[in-house]
């Protein structure tokens, strides 16, 4: 059984070439709509898009955003946030524009 990465690391080097390209082509596909930072839990925030170790949905912050908030003026208000934590709900904002305008409607929230 396979119980560490190194586990999995060993067992892939020993794979064929042509089983590990397969492999990696599946990996690459199942995260290329990856975002750091941000995270997605059923029982946290409806397993709507949040930053990480926080219960702050993305939507919430591009409709303050939306609404004129700076990020100097949401990391003032959110102590737990930082620069980094913003430029990563940007970036999901940014590529999920479409699924940020239902959830702000959904929440009657267009500050």
């Amino acid at each position: 059984m396979l119980n560490s990465f190194d586990d999995i690391r060993e067992a892939v080097l020993h794979l064929p070439k042509g089983d590990q390209m397969r492999l990696l082509s599946l990996v690459a596909l199942e995260v290329a709509d990856a975002h750091p930072g941000i995270d997605f839990q059923e029982d946290i925030c409806g397993g709507k898009a949040r930053v990480i170790r926080t219960r702050i949905p993305v939507w919430l912050l591009e409709a303050l955003r939306r609404g004129g908030r700076t990020d100097a003026g949401l990391l003032a208000d959110y102590p737990s946030l930082t620069a980094e934590d913003l430029a990563n709900a940007w970036n999901y904002a940014r590529s999920h524009r479409m699924e940020m305008d239902e959830e702000i409607a959904a929440n009657g929230d267009d500050s």
